[in-house]
């Protein structure tokens, strides 16, 4: 079905009890009005009088005297347009101007520089000339700030008993331009409140990453006379009457397909915003080569295409692609571009050679070191995406020309096991000349079923356990002592595949419960990484302020959350089919859902905190089908139709609406 008869049908759904308000709406983040004011004050430099004058509900004037400066605090991550409010001058200042610099981190405040963009240095400082003695300024809209939650405003006034008097500041909040921010259509609740709150965190921080078109990053201007380095958001990412899906709030603020194909299962779980996910595909199988070769990422600064190879993105293009014909249902969208996919894998295909394995002649990848040779991540994830492409061409009825996926399918498992398992360390190495066991390649080994028996994912799962530290799980193919958000959001998800939810649940709580509640993040949105020992050190970067706060392949936990834990797996067309799978772990209540274009899918967990569920109810489409496969035996009612489940073995095709199901300890 094309998306926009998908569209349509979901406005034909607005009259019917599916769509009625959803629960939990206390948790978003998203703000109710796009006009923002700050909440506190988070520290004064200088001499400065009422400064609370500046905040949410403040009365009077804020008063910044000679060379002063304030820091205000919005509570969380935002990203917008900002404005001051100037009440008048006191003295004769010359050339009066207020000063603004922006942090995402507390750890970067200055009122000198805001945090880095490139990673050359710290970003310049921008300013407002006061040219009337009262009156509303605003910054240029390329002087959009992307991701912040501290603003600083400054004064350097020639005399000491000059000011400037400010009777407020406010940010017009410019994510998600298209639609109003909190219409959510995906909630989760359990009787965890951290869970719950990574939840709305990572969707969140994708919202962050909803932007307008027009205001990507630009190439930066250079170095300026005080050591920082200019910046403004004014390139065209995508073309799209919606919104764009960058990577970061506050940088690249690129379309990259490796946060994007975290991102498309996050959207589609929380607020199935899909046009700007299709838009932001489109932006990149444009960029297609005449070779079949998929970009790195998507309009370079200068908006010209790049010729940037990386083996892996290149199929995160295609997996991506799935993602969002799958939860959307817009099969006409993937016929159109599955002539691009084809030429895709003929791409990967032409280098694999005569060891069977795809030899990898790039580096580029998500800043790990080392990518190249046989590498088990790229052809684990080439073995994901072949398997993937066949699935897709039995819908599209094209099992034809994909004969030959199959059997390169067959040799890569059988030659990454021969060449790169490590019986000793329970891992893969990286490739055959280093003895280095990266987590990316095993996480996506376990992905994609790379793996020969039942006990390999267990062993890699234990074996990359006893590799987490007191922040989270260590990349050791990364610089120095990298944590990675984006390949532990994948061990958790593979994890879960292989039934370890307590595993899964425990990574989520110890690396995303740090990325929250961490006194250097935001405590609302999720880092692009760190280091082993919790400081914002990504070592990929000179500039550690270049770290962005709120980056869309931090935010897997969000559609982990709701799909395995809910236990929610949209199959195919927006959930034409789909299947009942929770692994609750240690919870003992948990509530979730989302839409598709097709309807609203819920359900509702009662379990024993040890990983048998009680009682659920489970609600789909009417128009829709799918299976149950439950950890314990027990008993579906609809109705006065009784379905017998047994423990750990799918039921057979059952109609869609609503299911109850009572454990057999219970009846």
């Amino acid at each position: 079905m094309h998306l926009h008869s998908l569209i349509r049908l979901a406005g034909a759904l607005a009259c019917c009890p599916v769509t009625t308000a959803i629960p939990y709406q206390e948790y978003i983040l998203a703000p109710e009005s796009r006009i923002l004011q700050p909440v506190s004050v988070n520290s004064l430099n200088g001499t400065v009088r009422n400064a609370d004058a500046l905040l949410d509900g403040g009365r009077g004037m804020a008063s910044l005297y000679g060379r002063s400066s304030v820091t205000c605090d919005f509570g969380k991550n935002i990203g917008g347009l900002v404005s001051i409010d100037v009440a008048g001058l006191v003295g004769e200042p010359a050339d009066p101007k207020v000063g603004i610099t922006f942090s995402e981190s507390s750890q970067f405040i200055s009122a000198e520089s805001s945090d880095g963009q490139s990673d050359g240095g710290r970003g310049e400082k921008v300013f407002l000339n006061v040219t009337e003695a009262k009156g509303r300024y605003t910054l240029p809209k390329d002087r959009i700030r992307g991701g912040f939650r501290y603003l600083t405003l400054s004064v350097d006034l020639e005399h000491e008993e000059d000011s400037i008097q400010l009777s407020g500041v406010t940010v017009y909040f410019t994510p998600v331009p298209h639609r109003d921010p909190r219409d959510y259509t995906g909630y989760f609740h359990s009787d965890d409140e951290l869970l719950n709150r990574i939840w709305y965190a990572g969707s969140y921080t994708v919202q962050l990453n909803t932007i307008d078109p027009t205001t990507g990053e630009s190439n930066f201007g250079g170095r300026t006379a005080q050591g920082t380095y200019t910046w403004s958001l004014n390139t065209t990412v995508c073309e799209s009457d919606a919104a764009c899906l960058v990577d970061g709030a506050k940088r690249d603020r690129l379309v990259w397909p490796g946060d994007l194909m975290i991102q498309a299962q996050t959207v589609a779980v929380s607020t199935n915003d899909m046009v700007p996910l299709r838009d932001s595909i489109e932006s990149l199988f444009v960029g297609q080569h005449g070779n079949g070769m998929l970009p790195y990422l998507g309009w370079d600064f200068q908006g010209r295409k790049h010729g940037y190879v990386s083996f892996t993105y290149h199929l995160h293009n295609l997996i991506t692609l799935a993602h969002y014909a799958r939860f959307s249902g817009d099969t006409e969208y993937l016929a159109d571009k599955w002539p691009a996919f084809k030429r895709a894998i003929e791409w990967s295909l032409s280098h694999v050679d005569a060891s069977g394995l795809m030899n990898v002649t790039s580096n580029r990848d998500w800043l790990r070191v080392g990518m190249g040779g046989h590498n088990i991540e790229a052809n684990a994830i080439l073995y994901y995406t072949l398997n993937l492409g066949s699935e897709l061409a039995r819908t599209l009825n094209d099992t034809i020309a994909t004969t030959n996926w199959t059997v390169h399918a067959e040799r890569i498992k059988q030659q990454a096991n021969a060449l790169l398992w490590d019986a000793e360390a329970n891992l893969y190495t990286d490739n055959e000349t280093t003895s280095l066991h990266p987590q990316d390649g095993n996480v996506w080994a376990i992905l994609s079923n790379l793996t020969y028996d039942h006990h390999q994912p267990s062993a890699i799962s234990s074996a990359l356990r006893s590799r987490w530290g007191p922040y989270g799980a260590h990349a050791p193919e990364a610089p120095g002592t990298t944590i990675s958000p984006f390949i532990s959001g994948l061990e958790c998800e593979a994890n879960f595949l292989i039934g370890n939810a307590v595993a899964a649940l425990d990574l989520i709580r110890l690396q995303w419960g740090y990325m929250l509640d961490g006194e250097v993040m935001t405590n609302s949105t999720f880092v692009e990484g760190y280091s082993t020992d919790g400081s914002l050190n990504y070592q990929a970067y000179r500039e550690h302020s270049r770290i962005s706060h709120a980056h869309g392949w931090s935010t897997a936990p969000t559609y982990l959350l709701s799909t395995y834990v809910g236990g929610i797996r949209i199959l195919e067309e927006g959930g034409l089919r789909w299947r009942m799978e929770p692994m609750v772990g240690d919870l003992k209540r948990v509530e979730t859902g989302f839409s598709t274009a097709r309807g609203r899918f819920t359900v509702d967990i009662r379990a024993d905190g040890l990983g048998h569920i009680q009682t659920s109810e489970f609600c789909s489409p009417q128009s829709t089908q799918g299976t149950f496969l439950l950890p314990q035996a027990g008993w579906l009612y609809q109705g006065k139709r009784k379905v017998s489940v047994q423990a750990w073995k799918q039921t057979g095709s059952l109609p869609g609406g609503c299911w109850h199901f009572k454990s057999r300890d219970r009846s």
